[in-house]
């Protein structure tokens, strides 16, 4: 069974001028991510706009990244959905093109209980291989639902390719309650981009980072360092990380990782409304602060 370890970048998925999904940048940006070492992509995720995505073209996302990545690096794609039906679709979708892996989001907006939870989770993940990874995916501060350690214990009880979790918030104690589940057999990995160190040191095994596909080295700097020993070098990386992070705003517009893209040569990326790309007047002020980043530590 592959697994989720080190750099895992959610890719961003780009749009044409007329709102059609641009399989020929997914090529691009796959190419670019493994030319510049990261560890594995994860398409179809909350960098990715999933929700405003057809299954049809969910699909179509996550088999240009399996076929551009062509066995180079994993792939693992998010098929969480909001009805348990959908979710399955995308799942069998994602081992039929050969996917590593998959994440699952929680259900979304209306809320669930843990009984309800639970019966998602066992559902999808035994409807696969067990030798297939099934990672679990909480972001309760955009989905409204959370993922207990109680919950993971009951699904691990219940299923044999459940493997670990994508936590995208900042509460170390909940990330230490989940690294202890499954007598200590279930990995987490860190979704806040600027926690990737801490993270590695409490035992995560690597980081969900939307802000890497922006600029990679600083990010696999970091895991390299720390899977080295050499902890100094991998705080000075985690600095640079989150020097980037806070250009690209921490994801909180996925239009500035769009134009960091353009800026790294990559090609025009859009929007899928009702968000907008940035403006110009933005990507001015962005491409500035790249330049004196790099110029600050090099490219």
């Amino acid at each position: 069974m592959v697994k989720m370890k080190g750099v895992v970048v959610p890719t961003i998925t780009p749009f044409t001028a007329d709102d059609q999904i641009d399989v020929d940048a997914i090529y691009r940006l796959v190419n670019y991510l493994v030319d510049n070492g990261v560890d594995s992509i994860y398409p179809n995720g909350t960098t990715g706009e999933m929700l405003k995505l057809s299954c049809e073209e969910r699909k179509l996302v996550a088999k240009a990244s399996v076929d551009a990545a062509a066995g180079r690096i994993p792939v693992f794609v998010q098929v969480g959905a909001s009805t348990t039906k959908e979710t399955l679709d995308l799942a069998e979708h994602a081992l039929s093109i050969g996917a590593a892996g998959i994440g699952v989001v929680t259900p979304q907006f209306f809320g669930v209980n843990h009984r309800e939870m639970v019966n998602y989770y066992t559902t999808v993940a035994n409807a696969l291989p067990e030798d297939f990874a099934v990672y679990l995916y909480n972001i309760p501060q955009c989905a409204g639902n959370d993922i207990t350690p109680e919950v993971i214990e009951d699904v691990l009880a219940a299923t044999k390719n459940v493997v670990g979790i994508k936590y995208s918030w900042t509460d170390f104690i909940r990330f230490n309650k989940y690294l202890q589940c499954g007598n200590g057999t279930f990995d987490a990995i860190v979704g806040p981009d600027r926690l990737f160190l801490p993270g590695l040191a409490i035992g995560c095994a690597g980081v969900v980072s939307g802000c890497s596909q922006c600029y990679p080295a600083p990010f696999v700097d970091v895991y390299k360092h720390f899977m080295n020993g050499d902890i100094k070098a991998a705080q000075k990386a985690q600095v640079q990380a989150t020097e980037l992070c806070e250009i690209v705003k921490a994801g909180a517009n996925m239009g500035y990782f769009k134009a960091a893209l353009e800026y790294n040569g990559l090609g025009v990326m859009h929007m899928r409304a009702p968000a907008l790309d940035i403006t110009a007047e933005e990507k001015k002020n962005l491409f500035k602060a790249l330049d004196d980043y790099h110029a600050k530590y090099g490219k």
